[in-house]
């Protein structure tokens, strides 16, 4: 409750304070910062997701410079032996704005991305771009072997769009999703959306082809997968697990890697930070009153 609370003051808290402890979901505000935390991450054999940080953009001007972005950080991905990808959103790229260019920028980036042996995911956002994301991908993924996408298990749509892609060989991420949804069209309770999660898991892995990357730091969601995954004999080179920089599961993760299977970090960076962590904090709330508490420690307060 009182986690709550914090996260509603927030707004009138000074940015420098919450900076200090929202970081923690965040890999600094610049690439240079970002590649610190993955090459610490390959040197205990993880993977990771690179993210820079942003949604909408207001001009084609921005949506380019994006692009120009993510160009760079594929570049230095490939010429520093990372082992990474990259995660785009579409509204990044300009979507709201003019589709036809943003998809043009989503082409160009899939075939830089190609030419250099690197994955490309399409985030997926809130549900009025959940078809138009997935009609994107199909596009793009044509012809190429570097797409994917993602699906929302707390959408009541997603088990029948798990059942589309099934037999596709799409890359899928699977996670529950954070953005707020109408009860008419997704779960609420986090029984409905764990078991609807397992669902869709469970026909991805029955598919042809596909290859699902298991987004969650759900630790019973975690024992679930795992227990079907070694039930089922799954290959373990067609599918991986998945967190957020900063959701303290680091241990199981470490415990998973250690059994032989792949795990991957997602790695946000760059300096829209505030907007993202405060999401992150939104799902955690003690973390919020952990935060408060060291903030307005006598410590804290005499610096």
């Amino acid at each position: 409750m009182f986690g709550r609370f914090v996260i509603f003051m927030m707004p009138l808290m000074p940015r420098k304070l919450i900076k200090r402890f929202a970081m923690r979901y965040v890999a600094g505000e610049d690439f240079d910062s970002a590649r610190q935390v993955i090459q610490n991450m390959n040197s205990r054999n993880f993977h990771a997701t690179l993210d820079i940080l942003g949604e909408d953009v207001s001009s084609a001007e921005q949506a380019d410079g994006v692009v120009a972005g993510y160009k760079s950080v594929l570049k230095h991905i490939a010429e520093d032996g990372l082992q990474a990808n990259i995660s785009v959103k579409l509204t990044h790229l300009g979507l709201r704005l003019d589709e036809a260019a943003a998809i043009q920028r989503v082409h160009d980036l899939a075939d830089y991305a190609k030419s250099l042996g690197i994955f490309m995911r399409i985030d997926m956002e809130d549900s009025s771009l959940t078809q138009k994301t997935l009609d994107i991908h199909n596009e793009v993924r044509e012809g190429r072997g570097n797409v994917g996408v993602v699906l929302q298990s707390y959408l009541k749509r997603t088990e029948e769009d798990a059942r589309q892609l099934a037999n596709t060989g799409a890359n899928i991420r699977l996670c529950k999703g954070i953005y707020r949804e109408p009860p008419e069209i997704a779960f609420k309770h986090p029984d409905e959306i764990r078991q609807s999660y397992l669902r869709c898991a469970e026909l991805l892995l029955e598919g042809r082809g596909n290859y699902t990357a298991f987004a969650t730091h759900d630790l019973q969601l975690i024992t679930a997968l795992e227990e079907m995954v070694t039930f089922r004999s799954i290959p373990k080179d067609t599918f991986e697990f998945q967190a957020l920089l900063g959701v303290p599961v680091e241990n199981t993760l470490d415990a998973l890697v250690a059994r032989g299977f792949k795990v991957r970090w997602y790695v946000p960076f760059g300096a829209d930070w505030y907007a993202y962590a405060t999401r992150r904090l939104e799902e955690n709330p003690d973390i919020a009153s952990y935060m408060f508490r060291q903030i307005f420690s006598p410590q804290n307060r005499s610096r």
